[in-house]
């Protein structure tokens, strides 16, 4: 069969991760949350986490730069636990038809830190179903960078025209469609996804596909 490997992201499919179930009740103030979260532990600053810099060293160098703002940057990392609020239920009901249909198999693609994620792996006992999983913050390469979905590929001896990957940012999906994976982008649309999966399955398999070649071949 052809396109029956499913790869999920995980934050804003599968979890909902928001630096704002922290904020919100500590500023009691939207606007000043939202300048904080714009101009200080912006998502810029939140993705160098999630390459594998350390949150001690992230802490560091961003209250040296703000140092006003010295405590609440800590809270990012000492109260990061509040930030993660829930499963998506939608986005976890189509895991599990996924896993409960014989004809696929599911793995992970995420970016997040690896400091964080043994917390969020504990707690959301439904992320050890996978077949594996890659972590950017294990990797030291985020999402859009090519080298993490070969990083996958290779990993789990998958070839990219056997797999769909899932995720709700439309760049990720751009690069995923590029190295030969089908992405879809997910706006909370489970039926609508299921039936694009099952258009991928019946897609014919790319018999010449090389084999995925090291991943130093793409630095």
């Amino acid at each position: 069969m052809a396109r029956s490997n499913i790869i999920f992201d995980f934050g804003g499919v599968l979890l909902d991760w928001n630096p704002r179930y922290l904020y919100r009740d500590y500023f009691k103030d939207d606007a000043k949350m939202e300048q904080f979260l714009a101009e200080v532990c912006t998502g810029q600053w939140n993705a160098q986490m999630d390459a594998g810099k350390p949150f001690a060293q992230g802490v560091q160098e961003l209250s040296a730069k703000f140092p006003q703002w010295a405590k609440e940057i800590e809270m990012y990392h000492t109260q990061w636990s509040k930030m993660l609020k829930s499963e998506h239920a939608d986005g976890v009901g189509l895991l599990k038809k996924i896993l409960a249909d014989g004809r696929f198999k599911a793995f992970g693609l995420t970016n997040w830190s690896a400091e964080t994620f043994p917390y969020a792996f504990s707690q959301y006992r439904f992320l050890d179903d996978f077949e594996g999983i890659v972590v950017s913050g294990e990797e030291h390469m985020n999402k859009p960078d090519k080298r993490i979905y070969y990083t996958l590929l290779e990993r789990y001896h998958l070839k990219a025209s056997t797999c769909v990957f899932i995720d709700d940012n439309a760049d990720n999906i751009a690069m995923a469609n590029k190295v030969g994976i089908k992405g879809i982008l997910w706006q909370h649309n489970p039926d609508e996804v299921f039936a694009q999966i099952l258009e991928a399955l019946n897609e014919p398999e790319n018999t010449e596909e090389d084999e995925v070649p090291h991943n130093h071949e793409y630095n």
